[in-house]
């Protein structure tokens, strides 16, 4: 199967139907086999999975480093996404940063690392409690018109911060964490998105992997960047892994592995979400692209919706400026 291509906002582009999170490629849940990340990247752009997404803060920028020698063969087939806005301490503390003379210096510096004239999607990683977002919009579509970026994007904001920001300047893309497992999205940026013409753009659509099946009681993650997740503390993993059972249940019915029944569960919202999973590996890859074939009947949907409404799942992501996010 080859990963179609579709419209995203409203703006005129169009990216892949599924997206490549390229985090997971270079370093975030452990030491990867970069060799082998490589190969996942490759066999990505063969199946038609164009959308890549990283940001400058992923490794300190050493994620976009890795990607430039993978993105030169291919650039003019490639939807290129970064993010700026998001910065780390010495001390590691990660602290929005939406000044308009970062934005300025950001966006070099990512062009620089991945050794390209211009990125295609431009988003802000997270809004800056202490500047205006109608600030930072305004200095980051000051790069459309200078060439190097194409299109707009959002992360993690508010419904009204998000209208505020397609206030200034047409927001094409909106990213945030929405899953079976994290469901807080759909209260009301969702609606807002879509009235207002914003392509929909779920990250960690496998729940970090934990809707892959990936984890078991006891496992630990004192070396993994989910060390910062209370869904995988273990007050609630062990409760949360009981969930598993009749997500696994329903997809052995359906021939399907569990990332597959969460990926056509988040598929089947809308034409309007593109989800960008990090995958590592290739057989974790093209198990995501069959995924996208995969149609559910109403009375399966009603039942995901009843196995995970939201609430069901224990913790959430400690997110920077905000208090530790819930679903």
């Amino acid at each position: 199967m080859t990963v179609p291509q579709v419209a995203i906002g409203s703006q005129g582009l169009r990216v892949s139907a599924l997206g490549l999170g390229a985090m997971v490629l270079s370093g975030t849940y452990g030491s990867p086999d970069l060799k082998r990340s490589e190969s996942t990247f490759r066999r990505a752009v063969e199946l038609g999975v164009t959308l890549i997404d990283t940001a400058d803060l992923y490794g300190d920028g050493a994620n976009e480093s890795f990607l430039a020698p993978l993105l030169s063969p291919v650039r003019s087939d490639i939807t290129l996404a970064t993010k700026c806005g998001l910065t780390r301490s010495d001390e590691g503390k990660l602290t929005p940063n939406g000044r308009p003379e970062h934005v300025a210096r950001a966006i070099d510096a990512s062009l620089t690392r991945l050794n390209v004239d211009h990125v295609d999607l431009y988003y802000l990683h997270r809004a800056d409690p202490a500047v205006p977002i109608e600030d930072t919009i305004g200095a980051m579509s000051q790069l459309v018109s200078a060439g190097k970026v194409g299109h707009l994007g959002v992360c993690e904001v508010t419904a009204d911060q998000l209208e505020r920001a397609h206030g200034v300047f047409p927001i094409t893309a909106v990213q945030s964490e929405w899953s079976l497992c994290h469901r807080s999205f759909e209260i009301d940026v969702l609606d807002r998105a879509r009235a207002i013409g914003v392509g929909i753009v779920p990250f960690f659509p496998l729940g970090r992997g934990f809707l892959a099946g990936a984890f078991s009681r006891g496992v630990s993650f004192a070396n993994d960047a989910r060390s910062d997740d209370t869904r995988f503390w273990p007050e609630n993993l062990a409760h949360n892994l009981e969930l598993l059972d009749g997500l696994r249940a329903m997809a052995e019915a359906n021939g399907l592995t569990t990332a597959q029944l969460s990926l056509a569960w988040l598929k089947a919202q809308g034409s309007d979400v593109i989800p960008i999973p990090g995958l590592e590996r290739i057989e974790y890859l093209e198990e995501a692209v069959a995924a996208l074939a995969v149609e559910l009947e109403p009375n399966e949907m009603d039942e995901l919706d009843r196995l995970f409404h939201p609430g069901a799942v224990r913790g959430g992501r400690q997110d920077p400026g905000k208090p530790a996010l819930t679903t």
